[in-house]
């Protein structure tokens, strides 16, 4: 099915207004997350971090879509290892908030004796 409906059906989001940062940690067995950003038809400009621990390098992304309705931002981020933040910052101003779902897509339940990947 489509992951994007699967998401949004699944999970509650956040609103983030423009210039506001939305903080998420992830648990070490998180394998990957999976964020939709998407706005009320209105053009859409964020920033996607993904922070790995206190002494990496953190990953970013930029997006910018005309209308965060009709082409809504997906994506699928691999979190490997201990301490996983994302970070969603709307770069745009206040009157341009955003709605981002971020919830963890693959889980490793191995070392909880569990049976290898599981798919949320």
């Amino acid at each position: 099915g489509d992951p994007c409906a699967t998401l949004v059906g699944t999970s509650k989001p956040r609103t983030v207004q423009g210039g506001a940062v939305f903080t998420v940690p992830f648990d070490p067995s998180v394998s990957s997350v999976q964020i939709l950003l998407k706005t009320d038809g209105r053009p859409m400009k964020s920033r996607i971090e993904l922070l790995q621990g206190p002494n990496n390098n953190k990953q970013v992304l930029d997006v910018y879509t005309e209308d965060g309705n009709l082409r809504p931002f997906f994506i699928i981020v691999e979190t490997p290892g201990d301490g996983n933040v994302i970070r969603v910052v709307n770069s745009a101003t206040l009157e341009y908030p955003l709605e981002c779902h971020a919830e963890p897509y693959l889980v490793d339940t191995s070392s909880s004796g569990g049976e290898g990947m599981l798919w949320s």
